[in-house]
């Protein structure tokens, strides 16, 4: 459950409900999670952004064999250690970027709008880049065990790219490539032809994360920290640390995991996925070994995660 028709209150048997829109969705549950094989703690690996599938149960890994490279490692699938992307400023990004047009909250002429809008920030395009559904999930640059490294994965995804991947020992070449969303290019290999709530066998359903290259139903990003209401409307992230400001929540001046923040790449400090999501997991406490649901820096119980930044 991913803060989808939360029940927030009941007056006079009306039911008020609340869709809760934050990137993927956020989880108001302490230690809920949507249905999955994996144990979301310890490390990526037992997550679902682990796209290897290394520890599905029953051969279920297998069952994906047919429809993404199985490149036989976890990391790959975002990072490499050599000839890393030039078209986007991320660390050793090895996915293709394909330099979508989204639109914007700002289109919907919100009143409630006090800040500048512009484009998703880099902070941004690495999770969009599979969940904006244009891409499919195993389109990277940098196939590793045969190399094959061709640079126009960089910024075009296609099967016959992917199909040049040569599979080494524990390596598996797909037949059919998917990304994550219907009506896009892939629009007939998609993952939601079976991860739909009326899907075939144990495939969870994927919905609440396809977020599409419309923008308008999710929490907005690269919108500005509107400094003129910190400390009125919003909380005052005080700690800066390169071009990061956050809130420090143990004083280390250092933005930890477990803390929100925002990312200053030209425009000023701006809202973007990874301000309330961390795609490598968050420990839900220091020492813990579980994860917070939906890769949370807060988990949202009594909207935690909303009231650090909104002030109401």
């Amino acid at each position: 459950m991913y803060g989808k028709n939360i029940i927030l209150n009941s007056i006079k048997g009306v039911t008020v409900l609340l869709c809760v829109a934050l990137g993927t969705m956020l989880n108001v549950w302490a230690g809920g999670d949507n249905p999955t094989q994996f144990t979301n703690q310890d490390s990526i690996l037992n997550t679902r952004h682990n796209l290897s599938q290394s520890t599905m149960q029953n051969g279920q890994a297998a069952q994906m064999n047919a429809f993404r490279n199985d490149y036989g490692g976890v990391c790959v699938y975002c990072h490499t250690p050599h000839g890393a992307s030039t078209s986007i400023d991320a660390p050793l990004w090895n996915r293709t970027f394909v330099n979508n047009t989204y639109t914007t909250y700002d289109t919907l002429n919100s009143s409630s709008i006090s800040s500048a809008i512009t484009q998703p920030g880099v902070n941004s395009l690495t999770c969009l880049s599979c969940h904006d559904g244009t891409v499919a999930i195993d389109s990277i640059i940098n196939m590793p065990g045969s190399g094959q490294y061709d640079v126009a994965r960089q910024t075009t995804s296609s099967d016959a790219l992917l199909d040049a991947f040569q599979p080494a020992a524990g390596q598996t070449r797909a037949g059919d490539h998917q990304s994550l969303n219907a009506g896009t290019s892939f629009a007939d290999q998609s993952c939601l032809v079976c991860h739909n709530p009326a899907g075939p066998g144990d495939a969870s359903d994927f919905t609440v994360f396809v977020i599409g290259t419309d923008l308008t139903n999710d929490h907005p990003v690269g919108i500005n920290l509107p400094i003129s209401k910190l400390g009125d409307d919003f909380n005052d992230p005080e700690t800066s640390r390169g071009n990061i400001r956050f809130y420090d929540a143990d004083s280390d001046s250092r933005p930890d995991p477990n803390e929100v923040r925002f990312y200053d790449t030209g425009d000023g400090p701006e809202v973007e996925c990874t301000s309330c999501h961390d795609p490598h997991g968050v420990p839900l406490s220091v020492g813990a070994s579980q994860f917070t649901p939906s890769f949370l820096r807060v988990v949202n119980t009594g909207s935690d995660l909303c009231q650090t930044c909104h002030n109401k």
